[in-house]
């Protein structure tokens, strides 16, 4: 699994930071976390075809947020993508997209579906899940959480000893128990589970449930952290976190690495956003366009 920040600023763009945009690669899946202005230029700098999105999950509809749509639909259609695109996003979404595909004359645009969610698991494959809980903003906002699901691993010794091989050993991988030479092999003595790994998406929010929920135990927490907490007056006014609140967040709920994103344009440097985040969460980094992280 791979992390790709395609736009880390916030309401305005800025020469190093384009508008919000998260891109998260898990073997055939690429799940677009909110699609900002620019984000297919963006992508097509990273390396990364448009129309390899299977995903579009909308946090809130403000345009730092979602201007970028219209754009990437038509180029995933140019591109010939050939599926349809599933695209979740908060009450609202439906009607959002349909008055930004009048707007203009479309072309390209691909086959879409859209679902409107609040809170819970809103997908559910073989291999993840994503869930959603809501955000405290000024519109309906809501924060994602990308969940592996923990995967059962062969004993390889144990199983070369056994001599067992074949279809068997696939059947025990799915945690089924196997008959070999009159005897019962149990799945739980020759196989061992490998937890899977978890990936939080929380933007624009005040301090609220949802977000400490989606924190809870995450292995990576993609949070924003807008403005540093002299500015906390400011913060609150906007319904937005400070640096010093996402790393408490991170620091509080057993978050294992934590990214400060949506970053506000008056900061021209890391420097200050990063010395207050460590202050809180040892080892905390500030997102950069273009960045990748290995989870």
């Amino acid at each position: 699994m791979e992390i790709i920040f395609l736009g880390t600023g916030c309401m305005q763009p800025t020469k190093l930071r384009n508008h919000a945009g998260v891109l998260l690669q898990h073997g055939t899946e690429h799940i677009l976390f909110d699609c900002g202005e620019g984000i297919q230029r963006q992508m097509r700098i990273a390396g990364v075809k448009p129309a390899k999105i299977t995903k579009l999950c909308i946090s809130h509809f403000h345009g730092d947020h979602v201007f970028g749509i219209p754009g990437l639909l038509s180029s995933m259609g140019a591109d010939q993508f050939a599926s349809k695109l599933q695209i979740y996003g908060p009450k609202g979404t439906k009607q959002y997209l349909k008055n930004f595909l009048e707007a203009f004359a479309a072309k390209d645009i691909i086959e879409h579906e859209v679902h409107e969610v609040a809170s819970g698991i809103i997908f559910e494959g073989e291999t993840f899940t994503i869930e959603a809980r809501p955000l405290k903003h000024s519109v309906p906002c809501i924060g994602y959480r990308f969940q592996e699901k923990d995967k059962r691993r062969i004993q390889v010794a144990k199983t070369e000893k056994l001599g067992l091989q074949g279809p068997l050993l696939g059947e025990l991988q799915e945690g089924k128990n196997v008959e070999w030479k009159g005897k019962v092999i149990k799945a739980e003595d020759v196989t061992y589970l490998v937890s899977g790994k978890s990936v939080s998406y929380v933007t624009d929010t005040a301090l609220c449930n949802g977000a400490v929920a989606l924190a809870k135990d995450v292995d990576v927490l993609i949070i924003e952290g807008t403005l540093l907490d002299d500015l906390r007056a400011n913060a609150k006014k906007s319904l937005h976190l400070t640096v010093k609140q996402a790393a408490l967040i991170a620091s509080e709920n057993n978050v294992k690495k934590l990214v400060i994103t949506h970053i506000s344009q008056r900061y021209k440097t890391n420097h200050e956003i990063m010395e207050e985040a460590q202050s809180y969460f040892a080892g905390a980094i500030v997102a950069e366009d273009f960045m990748k992280i290995k989870v």
